[in-house]
């Protein structure tokens, strides 16, 4: 069952370095999650870090779900991108399956603006 899971992985973090290698031309969207927070950082082709959010920021003391936090970290990277001019990247989300507060960030930073 584990090794299962572990190719799985493998087979999603292989498909998502393909679309960036695709796109090497734009910024990334990289999107790091643990079971507490999530984070979210636009990085440039060089590797530079231009900017990074994270669910601790945007959330401050409201009472909200990890889904709406979620959707904020989304919509804060969107916003502070195009403060930045940077309108077009590739979302990045490595092993990481595209459902639940993943797939909450990228709808929040598709609505703030950001084209993926």
């Amino acid at each position: 069952m584990n090794t299962i899971i572990k190719n799985k992985t493998k087979q999603r973090l292989t498909r998502v370095r393909k679309t960036i290698a695709k796109f090497s031309d734009r910024a990334r969207l990289s999107i790091s999650r643990s079971n507490n927070y999530c984070y979210a950082q636009i990085i440039t082709v060089d590797g530079k870090t231009l900017i990074g959010v994270s669910e601790k920021a945007v959330k401050g003391a409201q009472k909200i779900t990890k889904m709406e936090s979620a959707k904020l970290v989304g919509v804060a990277i969107a916003k502070l991108a195009l403060e930045k001019k940077v309108k077009e990247v590739v979302f990045d989300k490595g092993s990481l399956a595209y459902h639940g507060r993943v797939k909450a960030i990228a709808e929040g930073a598709r609505e703030g603006g950001l084209q993926f």
